[in-house]
């Protein structure tokens, strides 16, 4: 390896195999050989100067100079232990928006040019597509040329896996690798034997602890927003009660993404000690999580200061909606009859905003003024559609009829 290589390509590269010269140089006939070289063309002068080389450490080392064809197959193990750094695996070939990528800037996929490799060390290294050792699993690589993170190989030979992990069975790494899958959007869990960067082992690991699983899955919701939790409806409303009480008394526990990001690791943890995906935490879990940071006082309160559904005089029970600043209750025109002034909540402190519905389920009025649309907006809207839902009460005093979520008999 120290002397120029001996031999040298013939209209491309020359082939990287270190087997082909550890046998011109033992002696082989280049004559007898030739047809083995893949068109690379022998240099004679560098074979007798790395003879003479050769010849010339042996006596040095005190060791007989000998011309075995059975030791090249010791070359990959030699090479291993001289560059350990330099083993190297192949990978798959580049596909999916890599592959896209190079396309659109015009360029050949690099899997289409060459096999793509991983060192041990981590660099990339490729191996020309006309090389003999293209389809080799792994490399035991002695020269490369140019630079991170990736190189191209030079001189290398092929080595078996079995023979990897014997060389350096004392080094290699048993992992436990858990970590998250966008694509099927759960946990992943692999148990994972590595040499450096070189994967020798991987299978599906099912005894996952919550101290491994847990702190992925919080990251995940950390990049990504709560938005990966499976809140249902009611846990929703839940949030947005808790939401209007905190801005109207900063004493409540603030409830807004930002808080309950940053606070994750308390309230959020104990859901995810068995779950792979988030679709597994239990709706209730989400409930009693939210309402464990309130005190037991402010639990107590919170039906009464936000309730889910107010009583309207026509004695349906209407779900307030708490998404907006100004909580809405949206009802039917006919079933506030006889309701003088406007439902409030926290005490009396906020009226709600009324959005009142025509029979087709239509806002013809949004106030927080009802006895300000009994005297002043009312008339107009039964003006207008009293002759469109005759079979609806459109009564002269609003204030004394009955409310109804009925309509007249036919």
């Amino acid at each position: 390896l120290e002397e120029r290589d001996v031999l040298r390509g013939s209209g491309g590269p020359a082939p990287s195999d270190l087997r082909l010269r550890v046998e011109l140089v033992q002696g082989t006939s280049a004559d007898a050989i030739a047809r083995d070289l893949h068109g690379a063309v022998v240099d004679r002068e560098g074979v007798r100067r790395v003879r003479e080389v050769a010849r010339d450490l042996a006596l040095r080392l005190g060791v007989t100079w000998r011309e075995r064809r059975d030791d090249v197959q010791l070359t990959g193990e030699l090479v291993a232990l001289a560059f350990p750094d330099r083993l190297a695996q192949q990978r798959a070939a580049l596909t999916g928006s890599a592959a896209s990528g190079a396309a659109r800037q015009g360029a050949s996929p690099p899997s289409a040019q060459r096999a793509r490799y991983v060192m041990r060390s981590g660099s990339g290294a490729s191996l020309d597509a006309r090389d003999a050792l293209l389809n080799t699993g792994w490399l035991a690589i002695a020269e490369l040329d140019g630079a991170p993170p990736d190189y191209r190989v030079l001189r290398s030979c092929p080595i078996d896996e079995a023979v990897v992990r014997r060389l350096f069975a004392g080094q290699l790494q048993e992992q436990r690798n858990v970590q998250w899958d966008d694509t099927t959007t759960r946990l992943v869990a692999r148990r994972q034997t590595r040499l450096g960067h070189l994967l020798l082992d991987d299978a599906p690991l099912s005894d996952v602890s919550a101290e491994e699983r847990v702190p992925v899955l919080l990251d995940v919701v950390r990049r990504r927003g709560l938005s990966v939790l499976p809140f249902p409806r009611s846990v929703v409303r839940l949030r947005d009660r808790m939401a209007f009480v905190h801005a109207h008394d900063a004493s409540w526990p603030n409830v807004s993404d930002e808080a309950l990001l940053d606070d994750a690791e308390h309230w959020l943890s104990p859901l995810l000690h068995d779950v792979r995906r988030f679709e597994d935490i239990r709706d209730d879990a989400l409930s009693d999580s939210l309402l464990q940071r309130l005190s037991w006082t402010q639990r107590a309160a919170l039906d009464r200061l936000a309730p889910t559904h107010v009583e309207v005089p026509s004695g349906s029970r209407i779900a307030v909606d708490y998404s907006e600043s100004s909580p809405v209750l949206a009802v039917k025109l006919q079933e506030v009859f006889g309701w003088s002034d406007s439902p409030t909540l926290l005490d009396g402190r906020v009226p709600l905003t009324l959005h009142l519905l025509s029979p087709a389920q239509r806002p013809v009025q949004v106030t927080r003024d009802l006895a300000g649309f009994w005297r002043d907006g009312y008339f107009d809207v039964r003006k207008e559609l009293r002759g469109r839902y005759p079979r609806h009460p459109w009564p002269d005093d609003p204030l004394s009829a009955p409310a109804t979520r009925r309509t007249k008999p036919r």
